[in-house]
């Protein structure tokens, strides 16, 4: 990532961050950053989480909220702040605005979880749904700004935010004395590029690594052509990093700080939302898992190393829906084998289930669900076809029940 061209005079510095820090003393968690051997095993590096989603509003965005916020003067709070936000920013702005009196409009857009919605508002802001995405939120909320006068808080696009972002590079550096890489999300750039800031002007030997998911790969795109450019809309479960267009204030200092941007799938990004959950006991949303997603896949340069290197991943927040949880769960026990459907053939008479969940049973398998049905699935006159979702413990065990079902004579298939 860094260029050896002549380097522009960038919008934030070391000393911004200090300050930063200073207005921020007191006000924001100061999150923990344990090691955790079970993923250091799994990556083949020593890992230390930072858990940012242990924050009041469960994101890191309240630092660079804050910092925005303690840098109004008194007019500009006295009229009020506006904000657009899928959600984690207007939590942050929504609460640390209300903590001081000072009047709080959040526009989000229409497909926001209602987890977040509901969060923002009893954090004390005035919410509009407005928008297909974070962009038209975000058009509808300058027109706001300039019509009643407020003051706009840019999610990541400005100086302060940043900053305020960057405090995280400081605590890192106190908590992790032989901090050797950081890999951090990124979505338009204030989080990385806080981060970078406060890392490479301290240690510059640390190597800065951010994640996007290939869904909206935004400043790797803007990495290709040299400048921030409009990439094409995309869902994705981490929304929290949904940014078609890299910042333009941000992009300048990621280009001259970090070291390698790299991407994950949405598959990949299930995967590690379930390994924190079920192996480290963390809830992170689709945004603060993608940088342990990309060192569980060897994404990075990292995986390379003779040695491991002491690693300092990002779980930058934890507000994810929970019917959402729900389904990654339950497809990641499907990927994993601890979960399987069975579709099998049978005759209709009495007796027939009791004989097919006997040999279940005798192989230990758990069932969750079963459905008949009689009219479709090339289902014989006289037979029936039952679909069963059972517990197991792994490919090997559905194996082991395929091949019992084949020698009782049982037709089947299994259902993906």
């Amino acid at each position: 990532m860094t260029t050896e061209l002549a380097s522009p005079v960038l919008p934030i510095d070391l000393a911004a961050i200090q300050a930063a820090r200073e207005r921020l003393r007191g006000s924001i968690y100061y999150s923990p950053c344990p090691h955790s051997q079970l993923l250091s095993s799994l990556t083949g590096q020593q890992i230390y989480l930072k858990l940012e989603n242990l924050q009041m509003t469960g994101s890191f965005k309240e630092r660079g909220a804050l910092n925005r916020i303690a840098t109004l003067t008194p007019e500009q709070a006295s009229r009020g702040v506006i904000a657009a936000s899928a959600g984690n920013h207007a939590q942050g702005v929504a609460y640390h605005a209300t903590a001081r009196g000072i009047r709080a409009l959040i526009v989000m857009p229409l497909a926001t979880p209602l987890v977040k919605v509901t969060a923002t508002k009893n954090f004390g802001a005035e919410v509009i749904l407005h928008g297909a995405n974070y962009d038209e939120a975000c058009e509808e909320a300058t027109r706001l700004a300039a019509e009643q006068n407020l003051t706009f808080i840019h999610p990541f696009d400005d100086p302060n935010v940043m900053a305020g972002q960057g405090t995280i590079g400081l605590e890192l550096l106190e908590q992790i004395p032989n901090l050797e890489a950081v890999v951090v999300p990124i979505g338009g750039g204030g989080l990385i590029g806080g981060i970078a800031c406060a890392i490479k002007e301290s240690n510059p030997a640390i190597r800065v690594i951010g994640v996007q998911t290939a869904r909206l790969p935004s400043m790797v795109a803007a990495h290709a052509e040299h400048h921030p450019s409009t990439i094409a809309s995309a869902t994705t479960i981490a929304d929290g990093i949904a940014v078609r267009r890299a910042g333009d204030i941000t992009f300048p200092v990621v280009e001259r700080y970090v070291d390698e941007i790299v991407t994950v799938e949405e598959d990949e990004i299930a995967s590690a939302i379930l390994v924190l959950l079920e192996r480290e006991k963390t809830l992170a949303e689709g945004a603060g898992a993608t940088a342990l997603a990309a060192l569980l896949n060897r994404k990075t340069s990292l995986s390379g190393r003779a040695l491991p290197a002491h690693t300092a991943v990002l779980v930058c927040g934890g507000n994810i829906d929970v019917t959402l949880l729900s389904r990654i769960i339950e497809r990641g026990l499907v990927k994993d084998g601890r979960l399987v459907r069975l579709r099998v053939h049978l005759p209709d008479y009495p007796g027939a289930l009791h004989r097919l969940t006997g040999i279940l049973a005798e192989h230990r398998a758990n069932i969750v669900e079963t459905s008949y049905d009689r009219a479709y699935h090339n289902v014989n006159l006289g037979d029936t076809a039952i679909d069963i979702t059972m517990e197991t413990r792994g490919p090997d065990h559905i194996a082991e029940l395929i091949a019992a079902l084949v020698v009782a004579g049982y037709a089947h298939e299994r259902i993906l």
